[in-house]
């Protein structure tokens, strides 16, 4: 690898100092070093410069969703570089970070393809929407603490009928977020099936079940009170997007994109989760 682009988080890189030891560092070795200092999380999409072969994110897990939601596309290996906390997507902690920049530059990596999710929301009967998230769907209660319901049904047919605060469908990558502290299981960020998790729910049968590749999720808002407007939102790696109400349907999938992660050490993920949660 000879040319490299930095997404930098300023509210995590303040003054960009860690960003500009990386440049000097790639630059003082004869290679490209670009910098995008704009980072806000709401931004659907980046310029990217011609001839880009890695991508450099400099945050932490946050950063990093929104970055892959920039990259949408783009194919190319993205790496963390974790100035947050848990960090379990920023794979390179500061005292490595020299070690590591080597590595690429000698080309000793390798490339891991992370799935990610798409989601459609209908309202209606018609498509309203479309979503896609590297780590997680959420379809919670909106508003006043009460539960909702949902009817959750995998290729049609119905699996259950939630009375909950919400659920999560997640990807193998997303499994040690939301999906985790609801007490669904951990997946290896390799795998290329994904994950349904009850929030909350009001039973003591229901659990997290595990689905295929080829599965596809309906969710479906409903009715349980007379006298109440019931209310929902779908939320994709932690941003809000439309209002559900009774009637509307989330159509969750696996999706033709992938977010491809740079692991440049021989760190396997069992040890991270070791050093993240134990």
């Amino acid at each position: 690898m000879n040319n490299f682009f930095i997404i930098a988080n300023k509210q995590k890189d303040i003054n960009l100092e860690i960003t500009e030891q990386i440049r000097h560092h790639i630059s003082r070795l004869g290679a490209v070093c670009n910098i995008y200092d704009q980072y806000d999380r709401d931004v659907s999409s980046i310029d990217i410069p011609e001839g880009t072969q890695c991508i450099l994110v400099i945050g932490g897990d946050g950063t990093i969703l929104a970055a892959a939601r920039m990259l949408v596309g783009s194919n190319i290996p993205l790496l963390g570089i974790n100035l947050g906390t848990l960090g379990f997507l920023a794979d390179v902690n500061l005292a490595d970070l020299s070690k590591t920049l080597d590595l690429l530059l000698q080309d000793q990596y390798q490339v891991e393809n992370r799935i990610m999710l798409t989601a459609e929301v209908y309202k209606q009967g018609e498509k309203a929407a479309t979503y896609i998230a590297l780590n997680d769907f959420n379809i919670n209660r909106f508003g006043a603490s009460r539960v909702i319901g949902l009817k959750v049904d995998i290729n049609g047919s119905v699996i259950d009928r939630y009375r909950a605060d919400g659920v999560i469908v997640c990807t193998p990558t997303g499994s040690t977020g939301y999906n985790l502290s609801a007490g669904g299981p951990i997946i290896n960020p390799t795998c290329k099936n994904f994950v349904i998790t009850p929030i909350c729910p009001h039973s003591l049968t229901a659990r997290s079940i595990v689905l295929a590749k080829e599965d596809v999720v309906t969710v479906e808002v409903e009715q349980i009170r007379s006298n109440i407007k019931e209310e929902a939102i779908i939320s994709f790696d932690g941003r809000e997007g439309l209002s559900l109400f009774p009637g509307d349907q989330v159509k969750i999938y696996k999706s033709q994109e992938v977010t491809p992660f740079i692991k440049a050490t021989e760190v396997s993920f069992v040890q991270i989760l070791k050093e993240k949660l134990l």
